[in-house]
């Protein structure tokens, strides 16, 4: 069995949280530690992330199944921030038995832009997968910046970024791409439409990768989903806007 690295803080309700692409559980400890004064929080490395083995292969239904077994709690709520949020879905799909609430942070059901759907353009991810054939560094960095451009205080932001990224050696390769492709193909819009247990959406306002819009466009898939936005927030709230999180996931959970 792959080994799944977790990180374990706090008492009371079970409250799961899953990282970014090419992130581990590092980048959001501090926030995960507020939130351990109301809940009993799980942070998870993805495989192939932080001290987490290595997922062979590395497609959204296996690291849904992998992560599922290494949480120590029958029910719990889970929180998934981008590429996590898809993972999130995906695992609230496979076992909805074991879900109490599913919050979607900066994530869509359906990452990249269609023509009838809002989302992150191609030539983005693509942009990501060629320049991480020859420059995986470069590509970390420039994904980090796109996370807090345009923000106040984003160059303080994207140092607590790097600092938080660099606690462990990046994913390999290999592992990097199969998440883009995650990002890139999954498609998990007929499950939001099907879904009634409880699911919530919360999105900065000036997020550069998922657009406002999407909370339009989710809630025509299943009008019970509730959204929020946090003003002024971007990719990361929970470094930039730590408090209007906060605020927005007791209110909900």
């Amino acid at each position: 069995m792959t080994y799944i690295h977790t990180e374990i803080y706090g008492q009371g309700q079970p409250l799961v949280m899953l990282h970014g692409w090419a992130m581990h559980t590092g980048v959001w400890r501090d926030f995960a530690r507020r939130l351990a004064e109301y809940y009993q929080v799980i942070c998870v490395d993805l495989p192939g992330h932080g001290r987490s083995e290595i997922l062979e292969p590395f497609g959204l239904e296996n690291i849904a199944e992998a992560v599922l077994q290494a949480i120590p709690v029958q029910e719990f709520s889970v929180l998934g921030w981008s590429l996590g949020a898809t993972v999130a879905m995906a695992i609230a799909e496979r076992a909805p038995q074991r879900i109490r609430h599913l919050l979607v942070l900066a994530g869509n059901p359906c990452f990249m832009e269609t023509q009838d759907w809002p989302g992150v353009k191609s030539r983005t991810l693509d942009g990501f997968a060629e320049l991480l054939k020859t420059d995986v560094q470069q590509t970390l960095m420039r994904f980090l910046a796109l996370q807090v451009n345009g923000l106040a205080h984003g160059k303080a932001l994207l140092q607590t970024l790097k600092h938080a990224l660099h606690e462990c050696p990046p994913p390999p390769v290999t592992v990097l791409q199969a998440g883009l492709d995650i990002l890139k193909i999954s498609d998990l819009r007929p499950f939001i439409s099907n879904n009634a247990s409880t699911i919530s959406l919360i999105l900065g306002e000036k997020d550069t990768l998922i657009p406002l819009s999407c909370g339009e466009a989710v809630r025509a898939l299943n009008a019970g989903v509730n959204v929020h936005v946090l003003a002024s927030a971007g990719h990361a709230p929970f470094l930039s806007h730590p408090q209007q999180l906060l605020a927005a996931i007791t209110h909900t959970l």
